[in-house]
């Protein structure tokens, strides 16, 4: 059976969850290829990234981390912020000048990038070497489209957004440690300022069945945490008919019994009180929430299409940490929409001075094109943005260093993942409430939980040692 006629067959039925690999067998034409995946972007990117490595060695592929070596070079693209794209450019300039040493070099564009038109226009006008082009809706035609180039038919291609198509455990996971589970795909929000629903499409949820099977799988294979995945997470079912709500799923996964479970990100719009009560009541789902506020100014977060008041805002954040004990906070924060006040901005520090958040991810605005807020007129100076965000940045990390210097001393769960960065001779990991910490031990113990005592804080991070 050829791969359309076998992803035709698994659309039929893909309700009969099967977490076998495709039987793909192109080993013959891609046998001791080697590919380099360079990815951009939030965790939906990243594990998009795994879904196609694992279709790419499926079918003869195997990774190298060394661009010069590969034959084939995939950048999966965020079209989030402006950073972002400018990554992409200049990585792209690398390309170009490998393509002239290597003629057989193929180069593809995907992700979210790749599904903007005038973007697309613009990256293949310039970049005439690029050979293959895929979205977000169509990873699983890479290996025709493969077939395709290598035969001589150089097409690009431009996905448009379909139906889900449930491929089961088709990836090639980072980490053995600690898995991404997609619930759902898109966005129906619209923000004003954001481009995701017009990247990743109208919100699609997986069926609950299939999510379940697949935190059971991942259960049975070792996985110690599970990081349920959306772009609005709490938000999901609600576009399919007679399915079961976030809070029951997120009881239904815990009922599993793994360890720990994660979700990001929630909508506070859709936050119910009824997930904070799942929360509070299983010690598997992880005391951690990431609750983006965007704006403490009612006035801009109405022209954001936020859909709340700080007063409604702070009410939920005031619940979450009376009912789910030691629940660290952390949020996102835009500086310098259009036309921000000196005012708006006092109100949005006026909210994180009364949070005091354990995090933020904050950034300056920048315009997306096809979305609202990107016709706006705007007036503010980006020196002024810049100072904003550096007043602001100064207020977030004195709270998180305030937060993680009350750990000194306590012994804290830490799920230990992976070498340290800062020194080759720890292992770093994260606590039940998602603060990281450096660990002086055996590099035999990532993987395990340990007992933590916390000898010192950063704002970023902690110290410990084993108790």
């Amino acid at each position: 059976m050829n791969l359309p006629n076998m992803l035709e067959a698994k659309k039929r039925s893909k309700n009969k969850v099967n977490y076998e690999y495709f039987n793909l067998d192109y080993s013959d034409k891609f046998k001791d290829k080697k590919y380099y995946i360079r990815t951009y972007g939030c965790q939906m990117n990243v594990h998009d990234s795994e879904e196609i490595k694992a279709l790419l060695e499926r079918i003869g592929f195997s990774e190298t981390n060394t661009m010069e070596e590969s034959d084939l070079v995939i950048l999966n693209t965020c079209a989030v912020r402006e950073n972002a794209h400018d990554k992409v450019f200049g990585f792209l300039g690398r390309c170009k000048h490998l393509k002239k040493e290597k003629k057989d070099l193929i180069i593809c564009l995907c992700g979210c990038m790749a599904q903007e038109e005038s973007v697309v226009n613009e990256v293949l006008n310039k970049h005439k070497y690029i050979d293959i082009v895929f979205g977000t809706h169509n990873i699983n035609e890479l290996p025709n489209m493969l077939l395709e180039k290598i035969d001589k038919l150089n097409i690009n291609v431009k996905s448009i957004e379909g139906d889900v198509i449930e491929v089961g455990n088709l990836y090639k996971r980072d980490s053995k440690t600690s898995a991404w589970v997609n619930i759902m795909y898109g966005c129906d929000k619209f923000c004003t300022y954001c481009i995701v629903p017009y990247t990743r499409g109208k919100q699609r949820s997986r069926k609950s069945i299939d999510i379940i099977n697949e935190v059971k799988y991942l259960k049975e294979n070792g996985y110690k945490e599970i990081t349920l995945l959306g772009q609005n997470v709490n938000a999901y079912g609600k576009d399919i008919e007679n399915e079961i709500n976030f809070s029951e799923l997120l009881e239904s996964v815990a009922k599993i019994g793994i360890e720990r479970i994660r979700f990001v990100t929630s909508h506070p719009w859709d936050f119910t009180d009824e997930m904070i009560d799942i929360i509070a009541k299983y010690d598997n789902t992880m005391p951690y929430i990431h609750l983006p506020l965007q704006s403490g100014s009612d006035r801009i977060l109405k022209l954001m299409g936020r859909r709340y008041t700080t007063e409604e805002y702070i009410k939920l954040y005031n619940k979450i940490k009376e009912k789910i004990n030691n629940v660290a906070v952390t949020t996102d924060i835009i500086v310098g929409f259009p036309n921000e006040t000196e005012e708006d901005f006092e109100s949005t520090l006026n909210v994180v001075n009364t949070c005091k958040y354990d995090g933020a991810f904050t950034f300056i605005y920048s315009p997306r094109i096809g979305t609202p807020a990107a016709s706006m007129e705007d007036k503010i100076s980006l020196k002024e943005k810049e100072e904003r965000l550096q007043r602001l940045n100064e207020i977030v990390n004195k709270y998180s260093l305030e937060n993680n210097q009350k750990l000194i001393g306590s012994i804290q769960k830490v799920l230990l993942t992976d070498i340290s960065e800062k020194d080759s001779k720890k292992l770093c990991g994260y606590t039940e409430n998602m603060k990281l910490v450096n660990v002086e031990c055996d590099k035999n113990l990532i993987g395990t939980i340990q007992n933590v005592e916390i000898i010192d804080a950063k704002s970023f991070s902690l110290d410990g040692i084993i108790e």
